[in-house]
């Protein structure tokens, strides 16, 4: 499917690997889990790493997704203070707020030019319930130290212009960005340090060979120190204990024709959006005057076609007003799910570091990966234990899948009725 970002990027055509190349660490993935872990340990003084990419840089969930930056994993806040206890949720939320600063620190340092919009995101609240926002946000200031600003109804309704929102809470801290150029731009930096990027170089198996791994490709093989699996829901065939623990769930997203002064009758902001429901709707107006509007989650891929009926009908249920705007691009991705919707990052029994599973929160979860794997390697810095608590669960295969639909489905249903409408 031919995205937007696609559509808006110029990129560097890296080698196929050939032959036999002997390096520290060999990190399977060009997404954003594997190339923070290269640029972590560039940063770090580790030049000999290589990266393994079947596909192109950022050819999944990182060159595809929603483009927003904030705090947090998948896993709700409340579910990971019942789940760890005050001081290790803390510390993991912690990471994430450290790695929106590392981010923003990174696009500077490196001039990557990725379209920043540095003002923040707009949780709008759904349901005509203000207790859903103060125990959010009360919850955030007494337990992470984390102030959200309420915005009330007249005044998120002067920028979202919409009736279908009551009220929200404004984050500071959380930025937009196009999430490919970032991408490229993390490659481009991680090489400049002395990093190998390979793409079309899919790593078709994994292999201890003495106190080292070899990595096979379809045309050649990389002996490492050291292996990271970073692939993702493309990645297939390699770890059979690593990749039974990740779904494979799709998402879609859509962005409009350019619409000039019409925007601001319908997004008056230049922050980005998205709602209370489980089954949320995220968007962001773009610097071409476009909207780009992401939601749903599925275990089906669809054409652009479908994804198009499915995310026009969720924009215009919204704001009605754009009802007539043409649609210029619509696709669609996988990301990688756990069971317990908690990244996971450490090391496996066969001795395969991993970061997989940030389920459509990655931004800045797979940095905090990259800086923990990194860390790992080159300091023999743990990898905190409660990361250890959300493990390789395994996902059950295609019965997984259909017990991550029919949630789905619940949630949505269950939004629904708290609604009360269709």
């Amino acid at each position: 499917m031919h995205s937007y970002y696609e559509a808006t990027v110029s990129r560097e055509i890296y080698p196929e690997l050939t032959g036999i190349l002997d390096t520290q660490v060999c990190i399977i993935g060009a997404g954003l889990a594997g190339l923070c872990t290269a640029l972590g340990l560039v940063e770090r003084g580790v030049r000999d790493v290589v990266v393994l990419e079947g596909e192109r840089v950022g050819f999944g969930a990182s060159g595809r997704n929603g483009g927003i930056v904030f705090g947090g994993y998948s896993l709700d806040t409340g579910d990971l203070l019942r789940t760890l206890g005050r001081a290790e949720a803390r510390r993991l939320y912690r990471l994430t707020t450290d790695a929106v600063e590392l981010i923003r620190a990174r696009i500077a340092r490196y001039a990557i030019d990725c379209d920043i919009v540095d003002r923040g995101v707009v949780l709008a609240n759904w349901f005509d319930d203000q207790s859903r926002l103060d125990g959010l946000r009360s919850l955030m200031e007494r337990e992470f130290d984390v102030e959200w600003e309420p915005v009330p109804t007249e005044v998120l309704r002067s920028r979202l212009k919409t009736k279908r929102y009551h009220g929200g809470l404004f984050e500071a801290n959380a930025f937009h960005v196009h999430p490919l150029r970032y991408v490229l731009g993390v490659a481009e930096a991680a090489m400049k340090g002395g990093a190998r990027v390979f793409e079309h170089s899919p790593a078709c198996s994994v292999e201890r060979d003495g106190v080292s791994f070899v990595v096979r490709t379809t045309r050649g093989a990389v002996r490492a120190k050291d292996v990271v699996f970073a692939g993702g829901a493309y990645t297939r065939g390699v770890s059979r204990r690593i990749e039974r623990a990740m779904l494979p769930i799709a998402t879609y997203v859509i962005a409009t024709e350019p619409l000039g002064a019409r925007l601001a009758e319908a997004i008056d902001a230049s922050h980005a959006v998205y709602d209370t429901r489980f089954a949320f709707d995220y968007y962001r107006p773009l610097q071409d005057k476009r909207i780009l509007w992401g939601g749903r989650i599925s275990v089906f891929n669809r054409d652009p076609g479908a994804i198009t009926r499915l995310l026009r009908r969720d924009l215009i249920r919204v704001y009605p007003q754009l009802a007539d705007v043409e649609i210029d691009y619509a696709w669609g991705g996988l990301m990688s799910y756990a069971r317990h919707k908690m990244p996971q990052i450490g090391r496996d029994a066969d001795g395969l570091w991993h970061a997989l599973a940030f389920g459509g929160h990655g931004m800045a979860p797979t940095t905090v990966a990259g800086e923990t794997l990194a860390a790992a390697l080159t300091e023999g810095t743990p990898v905190p234990k409660s990361f250890t608590k959300f493990g390789l669960t395994r996902t059950y295969g295609l019965a997984g899948l259909a017990a991550a639909q029919l949630t789905y489905t619940a949630y949505q249903t269950r939004d629904r009725l708290a609604k009360g409408v269709k």
